[in-house]
């Protein structure tokens, strides 16, 4: 059976922390280790995590040095990783029950090196357990194959539903930016060939506002996305103008949702 680790960074994350990690500890597919990285959390979510780990020895928690933000942390444990696969949650989503062994089979099948899966969209405030999730209809569709170009226009990929293959791929880090880390990372490994392949069935659940607002910290990507087209992947102005358009576009259409 394939090890999967899942990498998860944590700041401040008390309220919702427990329920993201009962989600990976309660996959149908058991071998997976937790790599946490709690970014100098001020609240109780170092604690929290020590009482994971000292129940399940799958919950690996470490403290970063020094504030990073979600990026670095991410990187932090993804050095740490020993599975033949990488998988991201953040300390505020969800992982629905079946998320790893659907994912993994349907990675094998089509022989692809990252993938990814529809996801649900819920409220900030909801309350409760993946095993107990009952689908809402907000979901946000996965594009069934993603190439670099195509990726270049809009970033189809929901960060809580990627995985890539470690025995393909080698070990991948995120680039070193502020935001849009996710999005550097899948584009690099799409620019060095390999295509993403999304399975249609949504397997896992992100913490959102609600349908219809467009969050300022949605629009504040906005220039995070630009730096992205002209300082990580080189794009002339005329193409980082159209990618730009497409990134605000998807931003809308999903706020919908």
């Amino acid at each position: 059976m394939p090890l999967v680790s899942v990498v998860m960074p944590v700041y401040n994350s008390a309220a919702t922390l427990g329920a993201a990690v009962r989600s990976v500890l309660t996959q149908t597919h058991s071998d997976v280790e937790l790599l946490v990285t709690d970014d100098q959390s001020s609240d109780s979510s170092m604690d929290l995590l020590r009482e994971f780990a000292a129940q399940d020895e799958r919950v690996l928690p470490r403290s970063a040095p020094e504030r990073g933000g979600a990026g670095r942390a991410r990187n932090l444990a993804i050095e740490r990783a020993r599975g033949d696969y990488v998988a991201f949650l953040d300390s505020d989503d969800m992982w629905l029950p079946e998320k790893t062994e659907k994912q993994l089979a349907f990675a094998a099948e089509g022989d692809a090196p990252l993938t990814f899966t529809s996801y649900f969209k819920m409220d900030a405030d909801h309350d409760g357990e993946s095993t107990e999730w009952v689908p809402n209809g907000r979901v946000i569709a996965a594009r069934a194959h993603v190439d670099y170009r195509a990726m270049l226009r809009r970033d189809y990929i929901g960060a809580l539903t990627a995985m890539y293959d470690r025995n393909a791929l080698g070990t991948r880090l995120m680039p070193e930016m502020r935001k849009r880390q996710d999005y550097a990372l899948w584009l690099s490994i799409m620019r060095d060939g390999a295509d993403a392949r999304g399975l249609a069935e949504p397997l896992a659940v992100y913490r959102s506002g609600q349908a219809g607002s467009l969050s300022s910290n949605k629009m504040s990507l906005v220039k995070y996305n630009w730096s992205l087209y002209r300082e990580h992947e080189h794009l002339s102005v005329p193409r980082a103008t159209r990618a730009l358009a497409g990134a605000a576009w998807q931003s809308l259409r999903n706020s919908r949702i």
